[in-house]
């Protein structure tokens, strides 16, 4: 399938899970892809570019917007992949734990989303598709800092698709919830302690999948959140726009 083989996109987050997945399948459709993280992103995929860009400081992602484009020769599509997952009881939450949450995770889409906006309308079909999560309409204990932002990531969706929608960009959110990725491959490590566990059955799904993370809950594959963001960005999603899909493996059904 070459759906995608005049697409030119950035991608943040690649270094691993859903972002590094999403990479890959734009790139066996046809498009010429930059992909970036805050760490160096090992890939060698044909149509792939790498490129450190810290999504939480503006002034690497000024440069580093700048600098995709210019490599592309232009922009239609932004994949905002980029998010951390920093949990803790939320009366022991402190400050700096919430603002490094909401750093990464909003305001980082905001700045690449502002940044990449010129040229994403110059392309007269631009598209945007932000990283979401179930936690921004369900209960996810100990969550409450990446709930706010995933939150704030879908209101910040929908004022964009209206905003833009004369200028040819449309703007989507895909929300993942129990799908293999840089965050669930490290569970073990974030999950505060005297956690009640009988609270994660909630957010367990109801298809069958071998996968699991390192504390034992069923996940899927992130290869099936790369499907859906492929569809958005091609022609296929191009009566898409202002909402969410939610990837759960019926989690929420």
């Amino acid at each position: 399938m070459t759906r995608l083989r005049d697409r030119r996109i950035l991608v943040t987050g690649a270094a691993s899970g859903i972002g590094r997945a999403t990479v890959q399948r734009l790139a066996a459709e046809g498009a010429r892809v930059v992909a970036t993280d805050v760490s160096p992103v090992e890939l060698d995929d044909p149509g792939v570019e790498t490129a450190v860009l810290d999504v939480a400081d503006e002034e690497s992602v000024v440069a580093g917007v700048s600098a995709a484009v210019a490599r592309l020769g232009g922009l239609d599509v932004l994949v905002n992949a980029a998010g951390i997952l920093e949990a803790a009881h939320t009366h022991e939450t402190s400050l700096e734990l919430w603002n490094r949450v909401l750093a990464v995770n909003l305001t980082g889409t905001f700045l690449v989303t502002r940044e990449a906006l010129p040229a994403l309308i110059e392309s007269g079909r631009g598209v945007v598709v932000n990283f979401s999560s179930t936690s921004a309409s369900f209960a996810h204990p100990y969550m409450a800092a990446y709930a706010a932002s995933k939150g704030g990531i879908a209101a910040l969706t929908h004022s964009l698709a209206l905003e833009y929608s004369k200028r040819g960009v449309r703007v989507v959110s895909v929300a993942p919830g129990s799908v293999k990725s840089g965050i669930t491959d490290n569970a073990d490590s974030w999950i505060p302690e005297g956690v009640d566990f009988s609270l994660f059955g909630k957010l367990l799904p109801i298809l069958p999948t071998d996968l699991t993370t390192p504390v034992g809950n069923p996940v899927g594959r992130p290869e099936a959140v790369a499907g859906v963001v492929a569809m958005l960005a091609s022609d296929d999603g191009e009566f898409i726009t202002g909402t969410e899909i939610r990837v759960d493996g019926g989690t929420h059904a």
